[in-house]
């Protein structure tokens, strides 16, 4: 559990290959799913001209261009409760985060759902089939800037009914 309170977001990696990344994705399918539907299929992207493309995707992508690796989250429109799949791909996007900083890597959570334009521009990057929605982008690999992360706990939002 440190990773919650060590995770930050990273934008800035250093030039070299990442591994464990099958271990990022196993804790990723690792999440709860609505009905146990698990709509989630992911992308990973090492390809540097893929990567440039994705970065290139939206104003707040820039991040991605120069990381080692960019995994795309990705859920099926046909999935058993389509209203949730996004929920779905929410969690376990999270967990992949948390995976990727117990693994000594760090990344950064790059939003596309809702945006229509943005998801349809990443599916057409990666050409991804009709049937699978983009979701994020997550660049991540070894980092090139450290810093604490900021506490936000913060008790005036707490409301106990008793």
């Amino acid at each position: 559990m440190n990773s919650i309170f060590h995770r930050i977001s990273v934008r800035r990696f250093e030039d070299r290959p990442v591994e464990k990344t099958e271990a990022i994705l196993r804790a990723a399918m690792q999440a709860p799913s609505a009905a146990n539907q698990q709509p989630w299929e992911f992308y990973v992207v090492t390809d540097k001209k893929k990567i440039l493309e994705l970065s290139r995707t939206n104003p707040n992508a820039r991040a991605a261009a120069n990381a080692p690796a960019v995994i795309v989250p990705v859920y099926r429109k046909n999935c058993y409760l389509p209203d949730f799949a996004e929920i779905d791909l929410s969690i376990a996007t999270e967990n992949l985060w948390l995976e990727t900083d117990a693994q000594g890597l760090r990344g950064v959570w790059i939003g596309i759902a809702p945006w229509e334009d943005r998801m349809r521009t990443v599916e057409r990057v990666l050409d991804i089939p009709e049937h699978l929605r983009a979701f994020a982008l997550f660049p991540y690999g070894y980092p090139a800037e450290t810093r604490a992360q900021q506490n936000r706990f913060d008790e005036s939002r707490i409301h106990y009914v008793e």
